[in-house]
């Protein structure tokens, strides 16, 4: 099934987080096709503690037999690998954070995971490189593309690009 999975780093070598989220999700892909890959880019952080470092942010999507509860624990798992806590603060900053954002029509409400992303419509830092790769996907329980999505929201915080650096 496509899955899109948002990745985002704003502790350490916030490219070399990115690049490791990326290389894990590159080895989950099963398709035929490549998987897509989003450019990078750069925002404020939203809702951090004071201090906190800008964000790195990107949008994979891939195709895989998981479902997505087990997904969600792999991803978990990896993050941690790369010293993010299992115990942490809402917003904290992180080395990397992987968020699965759609999973074909998946809608699921758990107690765990909610797909669709529960706030995807609201964010830019996610939108952005989404809507670079499916600028025409509308998602489960939406009307909008993510292109009309993205159009819609604020012009802040601001998405910057932060340059072909894959």
């Amino acid at each position: 099934m496509q899955t899109g999975i948002a990745l985002g780093s704003n502790l350490g070598d916030r490219l070399a987080g990115l690049r490791a989220g990326r290389d894990f999700l590159l080895a989950l892909h099963e398709g035929p096709a490549p998987a897509a890959v989003s450019p990078v880019y750069e925002t404020d952080p939203v809702g951090c503690p004071p201090g906190s470092f800008a964000f790195l942010n990107a949008v994979l999507e891939i195709e895989t037999s998981l479902e997505p509860d087990v997904l969600l624990t792999r991803l978990a798992a990896f993050e941690h690998t790369l010293g993010r806590p299992a115990e942490r603060s809402v917003n904290a900053p992180r080395p990397l954070d992987l968020d699965i954002l759609y999973a074909g029509a998946n809608e699921i409400r758990s107690a765990d995971l909610t797909l669709p992303h529960p706030r995807l419509a609201e964010r830019r830092f996610v939108l952005q490189p989404l809507a670079d790769l499916r600028p025409h996907l509308v998602l489960p329980g939406q009307s909008r593309s993510v292109w009309q999505l993205l159009a819609a929201l604020p012009a802040e915080p601001q998405v910057r690009p932060f340059g072909s650096v894959w």
